[in-house]
């Protein structure tokens, strides 16, 4: 088994929000991180505060995607975070957005997930977690692009799981509510001001409409599930997915 101190990670989306703190949870425990994104002045940023290292790359760039797999690519824990949000009626999604959204959150993770499980299978461990979201088993209108994707992250995730689970590597996802991310805060500020209303109130009414637990998760508890998931503890999870919806799925 690798041991913990040799081992290396693989962050993408990792300049900002959820993938910045996962990064810095990873390099935390002693694992060296690569962090992945197209903002390469934040990521060579982090990567240099974390003793880690960084790729610029438009992870909706297929060639340049695969470009960076045939390197050979290795990586002990490959964690897939990278994603965006558009927001439009079925008829009036534009197909490119759709595409891109499909490229950045299924395909993009199969290519590097395909790119490091011979190395994986080799050393008899690895760790594979893909962030995905509540919206990868419920829907929202408005959404088809990220919903259809998250889905399909989902069902990429268990395909890996059973084809992995002999080779001593695990294959998981975690399906976050909203989190307080620069991408969350800026909706709400949006929504607050097309309703005239106070921010507060639009997360507990229109965000959180129909969670138990009225609060945005932060990003740190998104990194320690993903600890979890790498720790000894959790060896024999795989093809599964933590949901912290604050017991939206419970209705």
């Amino acid at each position: 088994m690798v041991t913990q101190n040799a081992r290396k990670a693989i962050v993408t989306g990792a300049a900002h929000g959820i993938g910045a703190e996962v990064a810095a949870s990873l390099a935390g425990i002693g694992v060296h991180v690569t962090l992945i994104d197209r903002d390469g002045a934040a990521a060579r940023e982090r990567a240099e505060t974390l003793g880690g290292d960084w790729i610029e790359i438009d992870l909706a760039d297929s060639e340049a995607v695969e470009s960076l797999a045939k390197r050979g690519l290795q990586a002990d824990i490959l964690i897939n975070n990278a994603g965006f949000q558009h927001v439009a009626q079925v008829q009036d999604f534009p197909l490119d957005v759709f595409d891109t959204m499909h490229r950045v959150m299924v395909q993009t993770p199969f290519q590097l997930i395909r790119a490091v499980l011979p190395g994986m299978y080799r050393n008899g461990w690895g760790r594979i977690v893909n962030i995905s979201s509540i919206h990868g088993i419920r829907a929202s209108a408005f959404k088809v692009g990220y919903v259809s994707a998250k889905h399909a992250l989902e069902g990429l995730t268990k395909v890996v799981a059973l084809e992995a689970a002999p080779h001593g590597v695990t294959c998981n996802s975690i399906c976050p509510t909203y989190v307080r991310t620069r991408l969350v805060e800026n909706q709400v500020e949006d929504l607050a001001a097309a309703h005239g209303e106070d921010p507060k109130t639009i997360v507990d009414r229109v965000l959180l409409a129909d969670s138990a637990i009225k609060r945005l998760l932060e990003p740190q508890e998104i990194a320690e599930a993903v600890l979890y998931l790498c720790s000894p503890g959790a060896q024999s999870i795989t093809g599964t997915r933590i949901v912290m919806d604050g017991g939206r799925s419970a209705h």
